[in-house]
């Protein structure tokens, strides 16, 4: 009962999903509702981690704007990061106007796979900034008291570079720099633009938290303002969909199936955070952030290695729930010590 009352929104959200799927296409109502369970699946996997991101963010903010957003968000985040988004950057990466991308999405989605693929590198470089600066803003600046690997998170070089507070930004435009290096000739311009926009988002960001709220450039305190917190995790949301949007098109290449399998998935997603969020899970499990960012890293260096050779979508969402249940875990442990 418990799990129906945490996840009724999304249960009707799925009904819902499922049986407009089914009366847009009454053919083959048994791979309709294949797909879309599947997309679900492979969304819920690839953004698991982002959902404990969420709860870290939400916790910080008002419950007006946790209510946000669940009710502006969840509409952002179906139609906006897994629709409008990725036919935008085709738009943006293409010689077709928005208008052609939607025609060709819904018309000869076979060649709108290929259009978004070709974008990829462009993709990739911008998500993987943006999610290793969130990878490196956490470990070098933000973790100050608890570490859960402490040879990799505080030893005599990693405690250095925090007395730079602009330490993981350098590491940022160093990995930018040898990521445009080694891109292909033609398009090191469009990689190196989209790498140091990821780089210059995050920290615009917290220039204007630094405005609104009290002049300190880390994630935690992003969260602080309302509405900077809010457009920061959309911001994480759309990079997290990057995977998703892509892996998609190997389970189905029709662009509303794929929307509203990976919409599902995005509702499941919002009501882990908001278990996370009621239950007070991050501070119950004390590595499980650290898991998460860990995870997030992953990822940031998958979406920058897909740039170069390819990475099977599978891998991606596997190693990020691994990394989370390796820190579930260990918190486990560390709880019944204390207790005993």
């Amino acid at each position: 009962m418990q799990f129906i009352k945490n996840f009724f929104s999304s249960i009707v959200i799925t009904f819902i999903g499922l049986g407009v799927g089914i009366y847009l296409y009454p053919d083959n109502i048994a791979a309709t509702v294949y797909s879309i369970l599947i997309l679900s699946l492979l969304e819920i996997s690839l953004s698991f981690d982002n959902a404990v991101i969420n709860a870290k963010t939400l916790a910080t903010m008002s419950e007006f704007w946790q209510k946000m957003f669940m009710i502006i968000g969840m509409p952002i985040a179906v139609f906006g990061m897994r629709l409008i988004f990725p036919i935008l950057l085709v738009s943006m990466t293409s010689s077709l106007g928005f208008v052609d991308v939607i025609k060709l999405a819904t018309t000869n989605p076979g060649q709108y796979q290929v259009i978004l693929e070709t974008s990829m590198p462009l993709i990739c470089s911008f998500g993987g900034a943006f999610l290793l600066m969130v990878f490196l803003n956490f470990f070098l600046s933000d973790n100050e008291n608890t570490h859960w690997i402490k040879i990799i998170e505080n030893n005599i070089l990693i405690r250095k570079i925090k007395d730079y507070d602009g330490g993981y930004i350098v590491f940022a435009i160093i990995i930018g720099f040898f990521v445009t290096l080694y891109s292909p000739q033609e398009t090191q311009g469009k990689i190196a633009l989209a790498f140091f926009l990821g780089v210059i988002i995050h920290e615009v960001l917290g220039i204007l938290t630094s405005i609104f709220n009290k002049p300190q450039l880390n994630t935690t305190n992003i969260a602080k303002n309302g509405l900077i917190g809010f457009i920061y995790l959309e911001v994480i949301d759309a990079s997290f969909s990057f995977d998703g949007v892509i892996g998609a098109f190997a389970i189905s290449t029709n662009i509303i199936i794929i929307m509203i399998g990976l919409g599902i998935g995005a509702m499941f997603v919002r009501s882990l955070t908001i278990l996370f969020l009621k239950n007070k899970t991050l501070s119950k499990y004390i590595y499980l952030e650290h898991g998460a960012h860990y995870a997030i890293g992953f990822l940031a260096i998958i979406l920058i290695c897909k740039m170069f050779i390819h990475v099977p979508e599978w891998f991606s969402g596997s190693i990020g729930i691994l990394i989370l249940a390796i820190s579930f875990v260990h918190s486990m442990v560390d709880n019944k010590k204390e207790t005993r």
